[in-house]
This record gives C-alpha cells, sequence and structure tokens, in this order.
C-alpha cells in the first residue's frame, strides 16, 4: 500500500510539473523528430527552485514525446487545464488488475482517464508506434483503438516504473452487469476460479458463449458502423505486427430492477455535477464507431443517461447499453511470441490458442466478432402478392409429402381423437369458413418471437384421418383433440392452413391436401 500510494503522488506530481511546463512552449506542427524526445526532471523531497517539496522519496520524472503527445489531446479536445485538473486534483483510484500482466491500473477520480504500468518492451514499442499512430488518427480520430494521451516514466530507488495514460472504456458511474475480454481464442479462455470470485469479475471467450449463445442483436445500421470500425482498426494493428489483443466488453442491462436503474441514475447525475465541463471528443464507444448526431436514445428512456454506450438487444429481449474498446495492442510478435505460438501448436490446436501471426489474429479475431458476438437483426418484410400466387403450386405440392408423412406417424392416435371430434358441417361454418378469403391480419410479434418460429412449427401436430366418411377430410390439433384451423404467425404474415380434397387422381380416394395461404 505504500508504494502504492507513493507511484500514484509521484505519478501526479510529475504530470503537473511536465504539462504545465509544456503550456510555456508554443504551438507548432509535429516533427518526426518529436517522437523520440525524451525530457527528464528531478524532482528531491525538499524541492528546489522549479520543483515543488513533496513526502515521496525524491525520484526522477521522464516525459515521452511530449509535444507529439500534446497534439493527441488537442485532436481529442482535451484542455492542458482540464487534463491537470482530472489527474491532479483528487487521489486517484487503483483499480483491481483482471489480466495476467501484473500491471497497476489506477483511473482518476473524474472517471476520464486509465492509467496504465507498461513493461519496458511496451514502452519502447509504444515509441516506435507513435509516427504511425499519428497517421492514423489524422486519417480517423473515431476509433476503438487505446486513445494514447501520454507516455512517463518514474525512477525512484533504482526502480523504473513506466506508466501510460488512456481512456476509460468503462464508466464507472454505470454499473456493468457483464464484463467479457474477447480475443476469438478459446484455448484457456475461460475466467479462474479466482477471478470468478471477485465482484466484479471479467469473463472470457468461452464464457461469453456460454452465457451469451445467441450474441448480442443491433440495428442495421449501428451493426454496420461497428463492424467497419473494427475492421479498420484490425487492419491497422496487422500493419504494425501487432497481436494479442482483445476486446473489452461492459455490459450495462436497462432492463434491470427499477431500484437499481434509480441509483444508478442517480449516482451518474452527482458525477456529472462533481465533474460537469469535461468532455473528451470521439471518447465514448458509439461516438467511436459513428459520427454526431447518432446516439442510443431508441433504446432508452429519456431519464436514463446513456454516458455514450452502444444501444443493443439480448437474444431474451433484454435492452442492453454496451461499452467496449480494444485493449492490449502493445503486443508485437516477435521473437518470444513466435516461440510461444510453436510450442503450444506442438501441444495444442494452434488455431485455437491467442498467440498467433497478426494476420491470422485478426482475421480470427473478426471472424468471432462477426459470426459469435455482434449480429444484426433481420427485418422480417411481408411478401409481394405476386410471390403469393406463384407459391401456391409449390405449396400444395410440399403439403402433400407432409400430409402423407404426418398421418403415418400418428396413425395410433386418430380414432381417440376422432370420437371426441365435432362433426365437419359445424367446424367448415366456426373455423373454415372463411378459407376461399383467407383475410387474417394476425398481430405482428415482437423482434424476438420470430426466432421460436421454428420450435412452434416442429411442435405443433397436424392429425389428418385418412378413413374418415366425411365429405372432406378433418384437420386436427394434437394439443387438446379438437378440430381447429391452424395460423402461424411470421413477421406481417400468416400461413393458413385448411383441408381441402385433392383434385390429383391417388390410389387413396381419401387423400388429402393442405392449402397454405401466405
Amino acid at each position: 500500500q505504500t508504494a502504492s500510494s507513493a507511484i500514484k503522488g509521484a505519478i501526479q506530481l510529475g504530470i503537473g510539473y511536465t504539462v504545465g511546463n509544456l503550456t510555456s512552449k508554443p504551438d507548432r506542427d509535429v516533427l518526426m523528430q518529436d517522437f523520440y524526445v525524451v525530457e527528464s526532471v528531478f524532482l528531491p523531497s525538499e524541492g528546489s527552485n522549479l520543483t515543488p517539496a513533496h513526502h515521496y522519496p525524491d525520484f526522477r520524472f521522464k516525459t515521452y514525446a511530449p509535444l507529439a503527445f500534446r497534439y493527441f489531446r488537442e485532436l481529442f479536445g482535451i484542455k492542458p487545464d482540464d487534463y491537470l485538473y482530472s489527474i491532479c486534483r483528487e487521489p486517484l483510484i487503483e483499480l483491481s488488475n483482471p489480466g495476467a500482466s501484473g500491471s497497476l491500473f489506477f483511473v482518476t477520480s473524474g472517471d476520464e482517464f486509465i492509467i496504465k504500468t507498461v513493461q519496458h518492451k511496451e514502452a519502447e514499442f509504444l515509441q516506435k508506434l507513435l509516427p504511425g499512430y499519428y497517421m492514423n488518427l489524422n486519417q480517423n480520430p473515431r476509433t476503438l483503438l487505446p486513445k494514447f494521451y501520454g507516455l512517463y516514466c518514474v525512477q525512484s530507488g533504482g526502480i523504473n516504473i513506466r506508466i501510460v495514460v488512456m481512456n476509460n472504456v468503462l464508466p464507472r458511474a454505470l454499473k456493468m452487469h457483464f464484463t467479457y475480454d474477447l480475443k476469438g481464442s478459446t484455448y484457456k479462455r475461460r475466467a479462474s476460479r479466482k477471478e470468478r470470485e471477485k465482484s466484479n469479475p471479467t469473463f472470457k471467450d468461452l464464457d461469453f458463449l456460454q452465457d451469451m449463445h445467441e450474441g448480442l442483436y443491433f440495428d442495421s445500421e449501428t451493426h454496420s458502423a461497428l463492424m467497419k470500425t473494427l475492421q479498420r482498426d484490425c487492419r491497422v494493428l496487422e500493419s504494425f505486427k501487432i497481436m494479442d489483443y482483445s476486446l473489452l466488453l461492459g455490459i450495462h442491462i436497462l432492463n434491470s430492477t427499477i431500484k437499481e436503474r434509480e441509483g444508478e441514475c442517480s449516482q451518474g447525475a452527482s458525477d456529472a455535477k462533481r465533474h460537469g465541463g469535461q468532455k473528451v471528443l470521439y471518447s465514448t464507444a458509439m461516438e467511436s464507431i459513428q459520427g454526431p448526431g447518432k446516439s442510443g436514445d431508441s433504446v432508452t428512456t429519456e431519464t436514463t443517461n446513456t454516458m455514450g454506450g452502444i444501444p443493443a438487444k439480448s437474444h431474451k429481449g433484454e435492452k442492453l447499453l454496451l461499452f467496449m474498446g480494444i485493449i492490449d495492442i502493445l503486443q508485437s510478435y516477435r521473437l518470444m511470441k513466435k516461440l510461444e505460438h510453436s510450442w503450444k501448436a506442438l501441444v495444442y490446436d494452434g488455431d485455437t490458442v491467442s498467440v498467433h501471426r497478426p494476420s491470422f489474429y485478426a482475421d480470427r479475431f473478426l471472424k468471432f466478432m462477426n459470426a459469435r458476438v455482434f449480429k444484426k437483426v433481420q427485418a422480417l418484410k411481408p411478401s409481394p402478392s405476386k410471390k403469393r400466387c406463384n407459391s401456391i403450386t409449390a405449396l400444395k405440392a410440399a403439403s402433400q409429402e407432409i400430409v402423407s408423412a404426418v398421418s403415418q406417424e400418428w396413425k395410433d392416435e386418430k380414432h381417440g381423437i376422432l370420437a371426441e371430434g365435432q362433426s365437419y358441417a359445424s367446424l367448415d361454418e366456426e373455423v373454415l369458413g372463411s378459407h376461399r378469403r383467407p383475410d387474417l391480419v394476425p398481430s405482428t410479434p415482437s423482434l424476438f418471437e420470430a426466432a421460436s418460429l421454428a420450435t412452434t412449427l416442429s411442435s405443433s401436430s397436424l392429425n389428418v384421418d385418412e378413413h374418415c366418411q366425411r365429405d372432406q377430410p378433418t384437420l386436427y390439433s394434437s394439443s387438446k383433440g379438437l378440430p381447429s384451423s391452424s395460423t402461424f404467425t411470421l413477421g406481417d404474415s400468416a400461413i393458413y392452413l385448411t383441408s381441402e380434397q385433392s383434385t390429383l387422381e391417388t390410389e387413396n380416394d381419401n387423400a388429402s391436401v393442405l392449402d397454405v395461404y401466405l
């Protein structure tokens, strides 16, 4: 704890000094050499004529590419005063680390920034990445890639602690009911027992496939924007030979209890009052994938603060807000990673392990997101009248095959059901009187009721008596054994089934055909 508090204090002091000192430098275009500049300042505990006194051990604070990162902050609309105010006004909050990297995570009290400790190789790699990163952000600031706002190093007692300041993907003002770290890999991609015991565990790919086996549903426009953003970002990472990254996905359920939702709204409101004014551009999930003016108001109420989440629905029909970002991009496919993949590929299936060559990793990542995680809602449209007329002949032929198969299967049940049945005359008057005018207007089902259609069709039973001595064969429902007309709803259309004597000459004079009207 002592070491952690000293690190937090040193970070705030160092950033406060360097950013304040940077404001005196005039604005100018970023040059190539600016990406490789390292500024260093010594901050003794007793203070100096340039630095303030403090009660932490003496330390040296290094700032990497200060002018380049100043440009990045300006690109995202972060003013120097707001940056200092967010990081330095209140103590940093330490977060539990869900990953295996051993990094420390701190979040600012205003929820704007995440500060993460990184290894020497990662910091070195980020420095080399900066020119390409600069070019990519210039072309497209709307990205799910991490937004880096600063790279620093604290040297104290012979130890180097390198930190990077990034955007915060998951706001604390909204409760995340589920958090997933998704790579598109299946080898050992399940949360550990220790992780599951945490109050807010971070689950993995296999957990997602188990919990959300139907995926998450978006409207067509949002799904298209999201997948285009992911594809663009993955191609950028592939060009940098980066792999082993993850999609951090936070899921907030809007259909939770009213009390919980009211608590969250009041917390969000108080949080907004506490740190109002600061607004980082392109920082929310919705802004990262779409242009301005697109919001999730369609699934939320006016009183709900969406916090920039992406609206979606679960397979249960629950309204969701999703928060996401690509994380852990500072992994280059170098010698150690190549050796790690070669070893795992020998012992296990090479295509399922997370360590892979960048091109394959990107393709597998995108395929997993598109096929298993993010799904587009298919709008169901009514059939045109032309199709209705043309499809009757084909449906008659198909229904004849269905009747012969069904009647054979339930041959043992027919006589018991017939005993309870009504006469066909009354059935014709009550139920089938309108089969020449199939003008039923069924209610349109909700979005997710259509998914149960296959189950409804498969579980419904049609009983046709071949030996019935009536003029017309009778149609029965197996649920209650009473004659009935069966209507199945599909989108804005209806399938209306009636029983009619076949016009075709067959071996069995009583063979029947089901006319199916759409």
